[in-house]
C-alpha cells in the first residue's frame, strides 16, 4: 500500500494520516493473529470449565493423544440449568467393552451417575446431566491410540419435574416400573432414570418387560435400557443393553440387587416401556443326566452342578467329540470370550455369540445384531479359556439361564474354517 504524503492539510494532516494507517495495520495483524490462535486451539489434559457453552478436546487434539494418561474435565453451567454434551469427533482404541482407552461421562462432579463409557469411532447421542455439573474422564493405556475426541457443551433448561421424575428404590416383593408419560405419550427427551431393586439376601430378582419401544439403533447408542447386577453402574456387571421395539428376554439377577438404567438423548423419542419385577427364592443349581437308552424309560437323576474343591480336583481332560456330547448338553454355541472375571474358584465370562447350534435354556441377550450370553466355568482353570479367543462351548444351564461348564463338559478352540463341519450339529436329533 502506498501512502501519498502530498496531501492537502499540511504536516498535521500528514501525521494524522500516518497514525491512522499504522492503527489499521496493527488491527489487521491482531485480527490475523487471533484467527490463527482460534484455528490452532490447544487442548490440555483436563481442567475446570465454566460458562454457558464451550469446547473440550483430548490432549493434543487433533494429534494422537499420549499414552498412559488420565485427564479429567469438570464442566459447570449456571445454576438452574443442565449440561448438554455432544461429541463432534471420537477416535479412541476400539474394544467391545471399552476396557482400554475410553471416555467416561458423569452427571455431577463427585459420586455422580455415569452416563456412559465410550471408545472406538461411534459417537453417542447427546448426553444430559441432571444438574448444572458434568465430569469427563479420559483414560489411555500404553498401547494403541487415536486422534482422541472433540466435544461441545451448552447449558439448557431442565425439563419439567413431572416429565423428568422417574426411578427410585424398589423393595416390595413385586412391582412395576415405566418410562415417564407412559402410556399417554412418548417418553421425554433428555432424561435419565435409575431403578434400584433390592430383595432379601436369600432371594434373586426376575424382570420382565410387558411392552417395549425405545429408539432403535444397532448399537443402542442413543436411547437405551441397561441392566446391571448389584446396585451400581458397572460394565463388568452389566447383564444387557436394550433398545428397539422387541421386549428383551426375562432377566434374572445373580444376587439380591439389580439396577435398571434408562437414558434418552435430546433427539428422537418413542412409546417407552412397562416392566415388572418380582422376588424369587434361590434354587439349588441342578442338571439332568441323559438316559443311556431310548428303549426303556429311565428316571432322570438330579445332581448338584456348582463349584466345589472336589469337582475341581478332577483331571482336566475333554471327553468325546461335539457330536457325542451334543445330546447330553443343554446348549451348544460358538463364541468369543469378551470378559473373564475370576470369582472364588470359578470364572465368570461374557460370550459374544458367533453361532447357536442348540439354545436350550441359555439366556441370550441381543442388542441389534449382536448376541451375548453369560457362562460360568465352575473350575476357573479347567477348561482354561483366554479373553479374545473363539471357542465352541457345550454345557448345562442354571435356573437363571446362565451357562455352566464343568471339567467334563466339551470346550475347544474354534476357527472360522471349521464352521461348516459344526453346521451338521443343527440337524442332529437326540
Amino acid at each position: 500500500m502506498a501512502l501519498d504524503i502530498h496531501t492537502r492539510g499540511g504536516p498535521h494532516r500528514i501525521m494524522s494520516r500516518i497514525c491512522s494507517f499504522l492503527c489499521v495495520c496493527v488491527l489487521l495483524l491482531a485480527s490475523s493473529a487471533c484467527a490463527q490462535t482460534h484455528r490452532r486451539q490447544i487442548f490440555l489434559c483436563g481442567g475446570n470449565i465454566t460458562g454457558d457453552s464451550g469446547v473440550i478436546g483430548s490432549q493434543g487434539y487433533p494429534g494422537v493423544y499420549p499414552p498412559n494418561t488420565k485427564c479429567v474435565w469438570r464442566i459447570t453451567v449456571p445454576q438452574g440449568k443442565v449440561v448438554v454434551l455432544n461429541f463432534r469427533f471420537l477416535d479412541l482404541e476400539s474394544d467391545n467393552l471399552c476396557r482400554y482407552d475410553h471416555v467416561d461421562v458423569y452427571s455431577g462432579h463427585v459420586n455422580g451417575q455415569r452416563l456412559g463409557r465410550f471408545c472406538g469411532t461411534f459417537r453417542p447421542g447427546a448426553l444430559v446431566s441432571t444438574g448444572n455439573k458434568m465430569l469427563l474422564q479420559m483414560v489411555s493405556d500404553a498401547n494403541t491410540a487415536g486422534s482422541g475426541f472433540l466435544a461441545v457443551f451448552s447449558a439448557a433448561n431442565p425439563h419439567e419435574r413431572g416429565d423428568q421424575y422417574c426411578g427410585g428404590r424398589l423393595m416390595k416383593p413385586s412391582g412395576t416400573f415405566t418410562t415417564p408419560n407412559w402410556p399417554e405419550k412418548d417418553y421425554p427427551a433428555g432424561v435419565t432414570c435409575s431403578w434400584h431393586i433390592v430383595a432379601p439376601k436369600n432371594q434373586i430378582i426376575e424382570v420382565k418387560f410387558e411392552k417395549f419401544d425405545v429408539e432403535r439403533d444397532n448399537y443402542c447408542r442413543y436411547d437405551y435400557v441397561a441392566i446391571f447386577n448389584g446396585g451400581e453402574i458397572n460394565d463388568a456387571k452389566r447383564i444387557g443393553k436394550y433398545c428397539g421395539d422387541s421386549p428383551p428376554a426375562p432377566v434374572f439377577s445373580e444376587g439380591n440387587q439389580l439396577l435398571i438404567q434408562f437414558l434418552s438423548d435430546l433427539s428422537l423419542t418413542a412409546d417407552g416401556f412397562i416392566g415388572h419385577y418380582k422376588f424369587r427364592n434361590k434354587k439349588i443349581q441342578t442338571t439332568t443326566i441323559a438316559p443311556t437308552t431310548t428303549t426303556q424309560p429311565i428316571t432322570t437323576i438330579l445332581i448338584p452342578l456348582k463349584y466345589s474343591a472336589a469337582l475341581c480336583q478332577q483331571k482336566c481332560k475333554r471327553k468325546g467329540s461335539p457330536e457325542s456330547q451334543y445330546c447330553s448338553s443343554n446348549f451348544a454355541i460358538t463364541g468369543t470370550i469378551i470378559t473373564a472375571v475370576p470369582r472364588g474358584g470359578s470364572m465368570h465370562t461374557t460370550i459374544s455369540i458367533i453361532n447357536i447350534y442348540k439354545e436350550g435354556n441359555l439366556a441370550i441377550q441381543q442388542a441389534g445384531k449382536t448376541m451375548s450370553t453369560k457362562i460360568v466355568i465352575l473350575c476357573k482353570k479347567c477348561p482354561s479359556v483366554k479373553r479374545g479367543l473363539n471357542y465352541i462351548l457345550m454345557g448345562q444351564t442354571d435356573e437363571e439361564g446362565r451357562g455352566l461348564i464343568a471339567p467334563d463338559h466339551f470346550v475347544m478352540s474354534f476357527k472360522a474354517k471349521n464352521q461348516r463341519a459344526f453346521n451338521v450339529l443343527k440337524n442332529k436329533r437326540c
